[in-house]
């Protein structure tokens, strides 16, 4: 009997294993939207709670809740995409105008101490002559447009059906949320025992922590810079405010819009708010990055500050932009577990001494 029963729980464990498996192969392509749907629904849980102990019906707040994620969402990917393409045909139509007149060498570019020569010299041979600019941006004119615009249409469609599973995810986790945890609860309880509740409110803390740290951060670097980018008289100073706040979220992210907002500058001639632009950008982005952020994760999360940032790089780099609020969570994960058996450890010595 022993033995009998011992080979229909190894059977048992294998069938639940292998589904298991199939599972999460056959949901591979959807298991972002899914994550995508946790992160949300556990950073706007309270939201929720909120809404349902004001009298608001499960079902209605879910809606709402849902319609407002959308719209945060879906916003401001509009108004990047529509710019970004009027953007884009103006850079082609300037290719074009350069293959065809040249671009001429500016002023300023033989006056930087050590290479300004060789760099006039370069584009004077290569980009003034409308002859060899013709030649040199003869690539880009070649480019395959309509391979790329549908490209470019293929990964559009593909994202807009991953928000779609997502928001759909996210509201049936609003309206039916409390009944999951339960039953979440109830089987871990089984399997794992309960410090998987302590656990759980680590993951829940680190989400909201680093959801709080990489936005409200990444908001205000925009808000500032956005302020500079208008002082300095840039073209569109509240779209690169909103692109560099929406891409600070991604480590280095800000850094790509400020430089290129320090290009434009450089080709306007003025150069020393340029480099006044990418040094003051850079300081205020680096103290953000390493100081201001870890600060506001850590704080909740109890993170030392080396596994914050470890947790953020490694989880970017391992699993995209998800990853920046999975690996946050792991390292909360792990530190508590490794904290909860020191402590144990140095109870039982207590005890033994």
């Amino acid at each position: 009997m022993p033995g009998e029963f011992s080979l229909q729980l190894l059977a048992r464990i294998v069938v639940v294993t292998a589904l298991a498996l199939l599972a999460v192969w056959t949901l591979w392509n959807f298991l972002p939207a899914l994550g995508w749907a946790a992160v949300l629904a556990i950073a706007t849980w309270p939201l929720r709670q909120h809404l349902v102990r004001n009298s608001m019906h499960p079902t209605y707040s879910a809606i709402l809740l849902t319609l407002l994620m959308g719209l945060l969402i879906v916003g401001p990917l509009v108004i990047v995409v529509t710019q970004g393409a009027r953007e884009a045909v103006l850079v082609f139509k300037w290719l074009r105008e350069v293959g065809e007149t040249g671009l001429g060498t500016p002023e300023w570019l033989s006056e930087i101490p050590f290479v300004g020569g060789y760099l006039a010299s370069w584009w004077h041979d290569n980009l003034a002559d409308p002859d060899a600019a013709k030649e040199l941006l003869g690539r880009s004119e070649s480019m395959p447009y309509m391979e790329w615009s549908r490209h470019v249409g293929r990964e559009l469609i593909h994202r807009l059906i991953i928000l779609g599973f997502t928001l759909l995810t996210l509201f049936f986790i609003y309206r039916d949320g409390p009944r999951l945890m339960e039953q979440i609860h109830t089987i871990s309880d089984r399997l794992l025992g309960p410090p998987v509740r302590r656990y759980a409110r680590e993951v829940f803390s680190a989400v909201r922590a680093t959801l709080n740290g990489l936005v409200l951060v990444g908001l205000a670097e925009g808000a500032v810079l956005g302020v500079v980018y208008a002082l300095l008289g840039l073209p569109h100073p509240i779209l690169l405010g909103f692109a560099t706040g929406v891409l600070a979220a991604i480590p280095f992210g800000a850094l790509f819009v400020y430089t290129v907002a320090s290009l434009i500058l450089v080709m306007q001639s003025r150069v020393t708010a340029a480099v006044v632009l990418f040094l003051f950008a850079s300081a205020l982005v680096f103290v953000a990055d390493h100081f201001v952020r870890p600060a506001l994760i850590g704080r909740s999360t109890r993170l030392p500050f080396l596994f914050i940032l470890l947790g953020i790089f490694g989880g970017l780099e391992t699993f995209g932009l998800l990853g920046l609020f999975l690996g946050p969570t792991l390292m909360a994960v792990m530190v508590a577990i490794w904290r909860e058996g020191a402590h144990q450890e140095a109870q039982i010595s207590t005890a033994a001494a």
